[in-house]
């Protein structure tokens, strides 16, 4: 059963904008393994992260280190979540996720389905 799905969209330039402004953003935004990756793919995972919590019900208190996308082998993206976003999806039953990601023409994108 879908338990929530969320959207979201990031004007790549514009990121990259305010990560030079407020460089704090980065360490705030993702985690240690994520922010070595560059501005398009970090774009598309701060629009994941977005779209996570909107499948969640957006509700405040979510910390944005507590979710994680990360690749396999073939290039697939996943969710690796814990501490309040995982006891967020524990609270509504979510016992997965499915997520896609894109970035082209300046634009980063992200959908994610939650289901329990």
């Amino acid at each position: 059963m879908i338990v929530g799905v969320g959207i979201d969209v990031v004007d790549i330039a514009r990121f990259e904008s305010t990560l030079e402004r407020t460089p704090a953003l980065r360490e705030r935004l993702f985690t240690i393994e994520e922010r070595h990756l560059g501005i398009a793919s970090l774009a598309a995972r701060f629009a994941a992260k977005e779209a996570l919590a909107k499948s969640l019900g957006a509700p405040v208190g979510l910390h944005w280190t507590d979710a994680r996308v990360v690749t396999n082998d073939e290039g697939r993206p996943t969710l690796e979540i814990g501490g309040t976003v995982l006891a967020r999806a524990n609270d509504l039953g979510v016992d997965s996720f499915h997520v896609s990601l894109s970035h082209d023409a300046g634009v980063a994108s992200a959908v994610v389905i939650a289901e329990g």
